[in-house]
């Protein structure tokens, strides 16, 4: 692929990030805890906000601070059934208390687990393998991926993340220019529904995804894996069209590669319109991966993937995790289970999530700034841009918008490669009221901007 100019890319490696270097106009208290913080932990942990929040616990989708303030949770998507949901926290406790040790003794809890989770993939899906997080599930899959095809060429999109291990920070190119890519990695552009005519998006990506493999094959690495979170978060979160991947997967297998759908982002729920993000596509993956949202926030993640897949790697290789699937991790993944079906949470997404787009498109038509409003459920973007009719791309707004609303004590963060999209993924417990305040703020915020 002909990538997209890194020269236009900002100088930064994370959006929305502190800096380190300007502390002066921070109160005293919080000054002091970041200069603590940067001589403790050293200069690699990154604070989000010009101004940091401190947080000192959660309920819900709500955060609070020190002084009993509260902040609408806009953004993180790890408690993905709300901020220390007792039942959660109780089963985590209750496991604690009783038995806390590796997968190499029998145990029912994760076989019922699995038993239970394993048809939700659709058919052909029939083994999981637990690790501790994303990263840890994204890795193993490359490592099926690899050992079943005998090649190790791995095909993404333009600003994918899939991890921040050794192996997959060398295939998640939203980690900076700085952060080197593998020799045997492919991007392929953004699926840009924004710009693009839908009808011709899917044929188009098989045939961006079918020259990456040509190149594969030509520099001998062949392709082992395409890796797609189906909602493009990274991307700038391009969830139409529905359907998108379907010819993508066709390309793939017809070249002999693995299907990897990545769920960390678009799993659980979170799209409303289905529990994994890849059935909106029509897409049987080869590979599954879970992570985050599947502990609301407890360590625990896993592959799911077709027998065949690791059927020789099972003969010829053993995998074992310490703490991947530990009796802990499995209580708090079975309590999150229980819960996202017990309270509805899938529905609650898209009945929210419909909501909250329905009042964003309400301020499209107020500030022109606002270019496209777009998302599934409670993975929803916001676009900004300088001119609706050039749509070029207004990261400014974007962040002094995300810096607004911090301000007004509502979180979120920005994506995409020009980081002019807002990114919204809430806990999936956020309510229409919740969804109003956002609204609400984001209006004084681009009023205040003079958007």
């Amino acid at each position: 692929m002909k990538d997209q100019d890194m020269s236009a890319r900002p100088a930064q490696t994370m959006v929305n990030g502190f800096d380190p270097s300007k502390t002066d106009h921070l109160e005293p208290a919080i000054r002091a805890a970041v200069e603590r913080r940067s001589r403790l932990l050293g200069p690699a942990y990154r604070l989000m906000y010009a101004s940091p929040v401190e947080i000192v616990r959660g309920e819900g989708t709500k955060l609070y601070d020190s002084q009993g303030r509260d902040y609408l949770d806009a953004y993180n998507n790890v408690p993905s059934v709300g901020h220390a949901h007792p039942r959660v926290a109780e089963a985590v406790g209750r496991q604690m208390a009783t038995l806390c040790t590796h997968t190499r003794y029998v145990s029912d809890a994760i076989l019922d687990f699995a038993e239970e989770v394993l048809p939700s993939f659709g058919g052909g899906i029939e083994h999981l393998m637990f690790t501790c997080t994303g990263s840890e599930a994204n890795d193993l899959a490359l490592r099926l991926a690899c050992h079943h095809t005998g090649r190790k060429g791995v095909i993404i999109t333009s600003e994918a993340y899939h991890g921040n291990s050794f192996m997959t920070a060398g295939f998640s190119p939203s980690l900076g220019p700085r952060s080197p890519l593998g020799t045997w990695v492919r991007r392929v552009p953004t699926p840009d529904s924004y710009r693009m005519d839908p009808a011709r998006m899917g044929a188009w990506m098989a045939e961006e995804v079918q020259k990456q493999i040509d190149d594969l094959e030509r520099h001998g690495d062949g392709l082992a894996a395409f890796y797609a979170d189906s909602v493009f978060s990274s991307d700038g979160i391009h969830t139409d069209p529905a359907g998108l991947l379907a010819p993508v997967a066709e390309v793939v297998r017809r070249a002999g590669g693995v299907f990897v759908a990545d769920e960390v982002q678009s799993g659980h729920g979170r799209t409303g319109e289905a529990l994994w993000g890849f059935q909106r596509h029509g897409v049987s993956p080869d590979i599954v991966t879970m992570g985050k949202p599947m502990g609301n926030g407890f360590p625990v993640a896993a592959v799911a993937m077709r027998p065949e897949l690791v059927e020789r790697f099972g003969r010829e290789m053993r995998y074992f995790n310490t703490f991947g699937g530990n009796n802990v991790a499995i209580a708090a993944a079975r309590a999150v289970w229980d819960v996202l079906h017990e309270e509805g949470l899938q529905e609650n997404a898209l009945r929210v999530g419909q909501h909250l787009q329905e009042g964003l498109r309400g301020l499209a038509e107020r500030y022109e700034g606002i270019g496209d409003v777009r998302g599934s459920g409670l993975y929803v973007g916001v676009e900004f841009v300088k001119d609706r009719t050039a749509r070029e791309p207004d990261a400014d707004l974007a962040l002094a918008a995300v810096a607004g609303l911090r301000e007004r004590r509502v979180l979120i963060s920005a994506t995409g490669f020009h980081s002019n999209t807002l990114k919204i993924r809430p806990p999936l417990c956020f309510s229409r009221e919740d969804a109003d305040r956002l609204v609400t703020e984001l209006d004084a915020t681009l009023e205040a901007l003079g958007a």
